[in-house]
């Protein structure tokens, strides 16, 4: 195998997830060239990377097809040995059966897979009117053992953790901030019922036993949320005695520091607490200390935390209604939102004070 190709256009965490197949192909294949593509935003993640020759991105928001046409005539003309395409609609299964590699790789749900050269099943669960029945087999399941099947009729290549690579730079603009002990919070998701709640993340940090630097994390439009975190947590300290000695220093960081930069920071923090979104695979990624906080979704789904010291926190409660799909929602489908609001500010304390034993 000398060029390969891997295609993962869907979200931020979804490729992060990815890097470990591209670490599989490059330690099977070390002298191989590698590109991907991605979809336009997510070329952030791979600034410097050691091993990936060419991010191909595709713009989906501006001339989206005439991007979608521009890109099947870069990868024609590139005629790679093996292409492997993690993405599982239309747009990217054309790429496949269109693209001149020897060897084209994807899962079943792609709508073009039966023109691939191997077709590999893709299975978490299905949705029946009382809620979700997984289908997983193996609980210990995880999205990098869905990807890395794709690599199964290529012989015996070790199964490897996704990993990130900041850069030189990104390490040198988060050093700054990391003169004392810190923790990082990304209180953000795109959806609402992936995200734990501003009330929640006031009253969890106004009871946090913990006196360094708190760092909030996010993109440029999760800015207000931290913002009002940090106003709501300070609201709270000022009307308590001796406020002094109980002030908490957090910091907002969202919208200031990139991809690469935000993993650099994650991976030297004490503990980084997030939902179930990017956040948590960039931790992965680095082998960065989380605790995963899960609401309307379930670890089990197999987007759960991969870091050596790592916690799953999520409601105790035993509730009919959860998970109540596979991805989040926008608004809880019954109003109540008791898989979050059932999480106990005790649950989230206890990883910090076992990492204080380490």
């Amino acid at each position: 195998m000398h060029k390969l190709l891997v295609i993962q256009t869907a979200f931020i965490g979804d490729v992060v997830l990815a890097t470990g197949l591209l670490e599989s192909l490059h330690h099977q294949y070390p002298q191989a060239v590698i590109d991907i593509v991605v979809r336009k935003g997510n070329e952030l993640l791979f600034n410097e990377h050691p091993f990936i020759s060419e991010i191909i991105v595709w713009d989906k928001k501006l001339n989206k097809y005439l991007n979608w046409l521009s890109i099947l005539k870069k990868i024609r003309a590139k005629k790679y040995d093996l292409l492997i395409n993690v993405q599982r609609f239309a747009a990217t299964g054309l790429w496949t059966i269109l693209s001149n590699a020897n060897i084209s790789i994807g899962f079943d749900k792609n709508p073009f897979s039966f023109l691939f050269t191997h077709k590999v099943k893709h299975d978490v669960g299905i949705l029946k009117n009382e809620g979700l029945v997984n289908k997983i087999s193996n609980n210990e399941v995880h999205e990098i053992n869905r990807n890395h099947a794709l690599t199964y009729s290529l012989g015996a290549i070790p199964l490897a953790l996704p990993k990130l690579y900041p850069t030189k730079s990104d390490y040198e603009i988060v050093k700054k901030y990391q003169a004392d002990k810190y923790i990082t919070i990304a209180p953000a998701s795109v959806w609402l019922t992936k995200q734990f709640p501003l009330s929640a993340w006031v009253s969890f940090l106004s009871e946090l036993p913990f006196d360094g630097p708190i760092y909030i994390l996010g993109g440029a439009s999760d800015k207000a949320l931290g913002d009002q975190i940090v106003n709501e947590v300070g609201n709270l300290h000022s009307n308590v005695p001796y406020a002094s000695t109980t002030s908490k220093k957090i910091i907002n960081l969202s919208g200031e520091l990139g991809f690469l930069a935000s993993a650099a920071l994650q991976q030297k923090a004490v503990l980084n607490y997030v939902n179930d979104s990017a956040p948590l695979h960039f931790c992965s990624s680095v082998n960065a200390p989380v605790v995963a906080i899960y609401c309307s979704t379930i670890p089990i789904f197999g987007f759960g935390p991969l870091s050596t010291h790592c916690f799953i926190v999520e409601t105790q409660e035993k509730l009919a209604c959860r998970p109540c799909g596979l991805h989040g929602k926008k608004e809880c489908p019954l109003g109540h939102f008791n898989c979050a609001k059932t999480i106990v500010n005790k649950q989230l304390i206890a990883p910090l004070l076992q990492m204080a034993q380490h």
